[in-house]
């Protein structure tokens, strides 16, 4: 078997499989395996419970051996093996050669360029690396369940620039106890192998309803007005914009890709079969940049663009005109996993993003908005 083929298996059969993404996240499910005795979990993803006698000394090869065989077989290489395990290549081959001779079976199939897995090789890293990943979630959900001293939140890269970036401060200084890392990123998280304890993502009304993964559960932090911007110098050089329809003869400012303008525009009772164009710059913050440089009109929330408006950098297209009412709402949803939702760092952390943003918006109704959680 080659390197490509050997990599096509692992990816295709032996970890996990990708659900496709919701409006909440990534969810990771067992593979189910086919073979002797495989894995089986029950709704709720729990393993069965263990046999009353741990297994013998003789079916459970040295652990450093399993290790080593696994990264060969995912990686498809000793030195890429080695480099990931931090050992010498040469100790890594010793320990493929200990797992053949424990287990008595070839594994892997060696030439003077490159290795591969043998058939035998493929059915036993499809179990050993489904108990690898396993022993892996568990110690990890084991050490964050524990960690009451270090946050990690995602964000949706407008809301952590022009907002949460000047407000965690006082966060901070209320818990100077906790670690707080901040990223912003328009990834959806996978909740399942912990990559953060809360993601705060940005949704329209009007867009696809949001739909939680199963094991997520969400809250509305927020619900603000989506309004289209631009420059007084750009606004001032086109011809005057009196509707909706009319901006259909503007610069329309595109992330990376149409919908959503062709979303904001319907839900203005714009249906017409538009033909949209104008550049694609792929994130919001780099279409905000652009409307303050009065390359055209952008899309934004009043959250992120406050400040613009304030300082009359940008203009709110529409403002106190009624055909531009009522509003296109967005939802900023706090999502997290449904079994740390009491978690007591999550907890306090949630309850002071509630405030915070009512203090600072409330016109928004933002708290007893928020008190509408859901489950996935």
């Amino acid at each position: 078997m080659s390197l490509a083929s050997l990599n096509a298996c692992l990816v295709g059969t032996i970890r996990l499989a990708v659900v496709p993404p919701t409006e909440c996240g990534w969810m990771m499910k067992p593979v189910s395996s086919p073979g002797p005795n495989p894995v089986v979990m029950d709704d709720s993803g729990a393993a069965p419970a263990p046999a009353l006698n741990p297994p013998s000394r003789k079916s459970i090869p040295p652990f450093e051996a399993l290790r080593a065989f696994d990264a060969v077989a995912r990686l498809g290489g000793v030195r890429r093996a080695a480099q990931s395990l931090g050992r010498d290549h040469a100790v890594i081959s010793r320990h493929l050669r200990t797992l053949e001779s424990w287990t008595g079976t070839k594994l892997i199939d060696r030439t003077s360029s490159s290795i591969s897995l043998t058939d035998d090789g493929v059915r036993y890293h499809r179990h050993i690396a489904a108990a690898m990943d396993a022993i892996a979630d568990a110690t990890i959900d084991l050490m964050r369940r524990g960690d009451n001293h270090r946050l990690l939140i995602w964000c949706a890269p407008g809301f952590a620039l022009h907002w949460m970036s000047r407000k965690i401060g006082l966060f901070e200084k209320a818990n100077r106890d906790v670690d707080i890392e901040l990223r912003p990123t328009d990834r959806r998280p996978d909740f399942a192998s912990h990559e953060t304890d809360i993601d705060i993502r940005f949704e329209s009304v009007y867009g696809n309803p949001l739909q939680l993964a199963p094991g997520l559960r969400c809250i509305e932090a927020a619900r603000v007005p989506i309004v289209a911007v631009a420059s007084p110098a750009y606004l001032a050089s086109m011809p005057a914009i009196e509707t909706p329809r009319d901006l259909l003869n503007q610069r329309l400012l595109h992330e990376e890709d149409f919908d959503s303008w062709a979303h904001w525009l319907a839900a203005h009772g714009i249906y017409d079969e538009l033909d949209l164009g104008g550049p694609r710059l792929w994130q919001g913050h780099m279409t905000l940049d652009a409307a303050i440089h009065g390359r055209g009109v952008a899309l934004s929330n009043h959250m992120v663009v406050a400040h613009e408006l304030e300082s009359g950098r940008l203009v709110e297209i529409g403002k106190d005109n009624a055909s531009f009412q009522p509003y296109s709402d967005g939802i900023y949803y706090l999502i997290t996993r449904a079994d740390r939702w009491d978690a007591p760092l999550i907890r306090r952390y949630r309850n002071w993003l509630i405030e915070a943003i009512a203090q600072d918006w409330p016109e928004l109704s933002v708290a007893a908005q928020a008190k509408r959680s859901r489950v996935g």
